[in-house]
Parts: C-alpha cells; sequence; structure tokens
C-alpha cells in the first residue's frame, strides 16, 4: 500500500519542514514507490514519466542520507543538460535547506576554474553534466573517496544525447562500495546493460505512464504544408488561446526566425535553443518559469527535465525527428495532474516519423482540420484582449521556504582558517539563535557566506557586528541578492 503522507516516512524534521514550505502535500506515485527502497540504501532502477516527480524522488533520500559533517562529496548525479543541473541543484538546496545541504552544478560553457573553487568547499551533493564531471574528475578537482550515493538521471537523454560512454568512464572512477539510483522515462537496451552492469540487484520500478495518454494530455494532429505552418500557427494560438505554450522547432535558424515573426505581431514571446550562452538560457527558462512571457520557441534543449508548472499547451510546428523526443516535448505540459493540450503540425512527407511515435506511444494520434475562418474570427477579440494583458507572475515554490532566511556576508575565509565549524560554534551562541537558525555555509578563500533562518537574521547580523569568529573581527552585511 502506498504511503500518503510524507511524515510516515522515517525522515528528519528538517526535511518534513522544507518539503511543507515548499507545499509537498503527499508523495506522488514515483515518490512513494521510490522513498521506501532508496531510504534503505538498495540499488534502483526507476521507469517513469517526465513531470512525475523524479527530483523529489531521489532528492528527497538523498538529502536525508547525506551526513552534514563530513566535507567532501557523498553524492553525484548526472544530467543530460545544463539547464536541469542547474535545476536539480537548486531542488537539492530547497530540500536540505534546514540541513544545511550544499550543492554545486558544473556544467560546460561555465568557467571551471569558479567551478574548482567551489568544489574546494564543503560540498555534499554534485550535480553535474557528464562531460564536465569527467574534466573534473580527470583534473583532480572533484574528489570521490566519499562518494556513497549515484545518481544518473535522464539515463536515456544521456543515450540520445551520445553521453553514455561518459557515463560509464564516470562509473569506472567511483567507488565501488555505493548506492546507485537510475532514472529514466524509458529503458532502451544500451542504458539497460549498463545498469546491470555496475549495479546490485537493482529493485525496478516502473510508474504506468498516464500522462502520455490521452487522459492528462489531449493529443491532436494538423496536416499542413511547410509554406503554411506559419499561418496556421497564428490561427491555432488564436483559437486555443493558451496561457503558456511551447512551441517546438527542429534547428535553432527555426527558432530565430519564428520567434522574431511572433514578436512582429505583438506576441508575448522569446526563445531558447543551444546555440545562446548559458545565462540568457537561464534567464529565459527564469522569465518563463515566472510567467513574463507566455510563448516559448524552442528546440529539444529545453523538452528535457525542465520544470514550469501549468503549462497549458505544446505546438510541435516540427514532428520530432526521434520518437523519445514526441514523449519528452510533450511531457511538458499536463504535470502534476493538470490537463494540457499537445497539438502537432506534420507535413506529407513526415508519415514515416509519424508512424513510429504511433507504435511508441502505443496509440494513434486524432488527425484534426485547421479552424475555420469564422472559428478564428470568433475567437479574435478574445485572444486580443489577453496579448495585451499584464502577465500574471508566478510565485516561485521556494518563495515560503526562503522568506525567513537572511543570507551574511563576512570578510573572512579559508586564508584566515575559518571553518564551518566556527561559525556554527559562535552564531549557536548568541542569545535567542540555536544551530537550527543556521542554514548553508560557504565558506570562500577570502570571504564567506551563513544562512540565517527563521526570521533570525538581523538578531545575528547584529550580534556579530561585535562578536569574533575564531578570535577575529569579521566585518558583516547582508549579502546581496
Amino acid at each position: 500500500m502506498s504511503i500518503k503522507h510524507f511524515k510516515d516516512y522515517p525522515l528528519s524534521e528538517e526535511i518534513l519542514r522544507a518539503l511543507s514550505d515548499l507545499g509537498y502535500k503527499n508523495p506522488t506515485e514515483v515518490q512513494s514507490e521510490v522513498l521506501p527502497v532508496a531510504l534503505e540504501k538498495k540499488d534502483l532502477v526507476v521507469r517513469s514519466q517526465t513531470g512525475s516527480g523524479k527530483t523529489a524522488s531521489f532528492g528527497i533520500p538523498i538529502c536525508e542520507m547525506v551526513e552534514w559533517e563530513e566535507n567532501k562529496p557523498q553524492a553525484l548525479i548526472l544530467t543530460p543538460t545544463r539547464e536541469l543541473a542547474a535545476q536539480v541543484k537548486e531542488d537539492i538546496t530547497n530540500i536540505g535547506r534546514f540541513k544545511r545541504i550544499k550543492a554545486a552544478a558544473v556544467y560546460g560553457k561555465s568557467p571551471f576554474h569558479r567551478q574548482k573553487l567551489e568544489l574546494k568547499q564543503k560540498t555534499h551533493v554534485v550535480v553535474g553534466t557528464p562531460g564536465r564531471v569527467l574534466d573534473h574528475i580527470e583534473k583532480g578537482t572533484l574528489t570521490l573517496d566519499c562518494l556513497k550515493y549515484l545518481v544518473i538521471d535522464e539515463a536515456d537523454e544521456m543515450l540520445n544525447m551520445g553521453f553514455i560512454d561518459q557515463v560509464e568512464s564516470i562509473i569506472q572512477e567511483l567507488p565501488k562500495d555505493r548506492v546507485t539510483f537510475t532514472f529514466s522515462a524509458t529503458l532502451p537496451e544500451d542504458v539497460e546493460n549498463l545498469c546491470y552492469k555496475y549495479m546490485k540487484a537493482p529493485v525496478d520500478i516502473e510508474i504506468e505512464a498516464t500522462g502520455i495518454t490521452t487522459d492528462k494530455i489531449d493529443h491532436v494532429l494538423i496536416e499542413v504544408k511547410d509554406e503554411a505552418k506559419f499561418s496556421l500557427l497564428k490561427d491555432m494560438t488564436t483559437v486555443e488561446n493558451p496561457d503558456s505554450c511551447i512551441i517546438f522547432c527542429r534547428t535553432k535558424e527555426r527558432v530565430d526566425t519564428l520567434c522574431e515573426q511572433l514578436d512582429e505581431r505583438g506576441y508575448p514571446v522569446d526563445k531558447i535553443h543551444g546555440g545562446m550562452i548559458q545565462e540568457a538560457r537561464f534567464e529565459v527558462m527564469d522569465d518563463f518559469k515566472r510567467g513574463e512571457f507566455r510563448y516559448l520557441v524552442a528546440t529539444d534543449v529545453a523538452a528535457r527535465g525542465i520544470d514550469v508548472e501549468s503549462i497549458s499547451h505544446v505546438i510541435n510546428y516540427d514532428i520530432p525527428l526521434e520518437k523519445e523526443s514526441y514523449v519528452h516535448r510533450t511531457g511538458r505540459t499536463g504535470r502534476a495532474g493538470q490537463s494540457g493540450k499537445a497539438i502537432t503540425f506534420i507535413t506529407p512527407f513526415e508519415e514515416k516519423f509519424l508512424h513510429e511515435i504511433e507504435e511508441y506511444i502505443g496509440f494513434a494520434i486524432a488527425k484534426i482540420h485547421s479552424p475555420s475562418k469564422e472559428k478564428v474570427l470568433e475567437k479574435k477579440a478574445e485572444f486580443e484582449r489577453k496579448l495585451d494583458a499584464n502577465p500574471s507572475i508566478k510565485k516561485d515554490k521556494s518563495t515560503e521556504l526562503n522568506k525567513e532566511i537572511m543570507k551574511l556576508y563576512f570578510n573572512g575565509g579559508k586564508k584566515k582558517k575559518i571553518r564551518a565549524v566556527d561559525f556554527v560554534g559562535t552564531i549557536a551562541k548568541i542569545e535567542g539563535v540555536s544551530a537550527d537558525d543556521i542554514g548553508i555555509i560557504s565558506i570562500q578563500e577570502i570571504h564567506s557566506y551563513v544562512d540565517i533562518l527563521n526570521g533570525k537574521g538581523p538578531l545575528v547580523l547584529n550580534a556579530m557586528k561585535h562578536t569574533t569568529v575564531k578570535g577575529k573581527l569579521l566585518k558583516v552585511h547582508e549579502a546581496k541578492k
């Protein structure tokens, strides 16, 4: 029988409090299946669709099982994309907030030196893309001797993107005595072989893919010539009038062109693809999550693991050439029990891709006609009203969690021989403050950051202006956001 409440698991108060503040009320199906096995430190192979709550299903046990006192990395989480690495790091930080779990994200197109400095600090969990993780292992900047947990997230996408050999190279460097969790929406043979080669009698968990079937997502298909696609897109968006919509294209050039065309017609739109610099990609995703704009034009880079709530529509402007991509694209909608609509445009020469997709998902996608001129005209005023409306900004799920947290800056770090325990020992002696009020501590070469929880930030800030740490009076102020 599935457990219905997080408090029914052997979880610490700190983890339960963070889950409550994050608005995680009851475990999803994948969480209720995974948590008991993961907390018993058994190897796991989990097949579960995107949007089912996979990150928390490994994030919760990882945060529960790592020991705060240990300074070296204890868990390594591999992800196929940089966006997913950054997001998983944020999720781990939020879940482990009150246990002071420190997570670091390492990925390409981001300065190696900065990551090296971060990995030198106390770090419990490292999240990264295979190539950059391998770089850090080969250069000796990622210490592996205390590593007890490995998570391979989105394993099938690692295979699709050609990372599986790098993943195997990483596994060969890790301590043999470890727990391994593999998560995947599908389980291709190469991934399965990898699991059984390097895992110890893994428990196999498969969650039925309810979202890909038509109960949560309405899948439809429209035949159109390539040159008529843009006109059809305008008609479909007018009639459907989505609250939040991702439009997938096959190439970055197509994304650029389409985004420009929509922007010229007043759509609140932005774009994301692999040719953009990483900071710009993160910025676009953050704005989209907050609801700053409603239409995101994207290549498949955005289709994996990006958790944006309440996407009402996914439009495949170009049908995906890989059948798995259809699942990952359409899985952006109908998340967390909500309903959604997936609309695919298909040209006369793309039938073979459609057949592969339908065989893979196990049902035929319903063909519909383009909307009539009358229907478009009837919906036009309402569509334009929504285009002109101010965006309604969504609250980030970590807002509640972070509202009573103040990050303090101290002008002393490793060079002054200051350690995390020195801050804990000093701050916990302040009247009205305990060790439970101290969050994540980040010690750098010449300065440090300390999160103060439970609204005690101003109290600690005032006290530390005239309190020494290890005999040294440090400058202290609230850290800039």
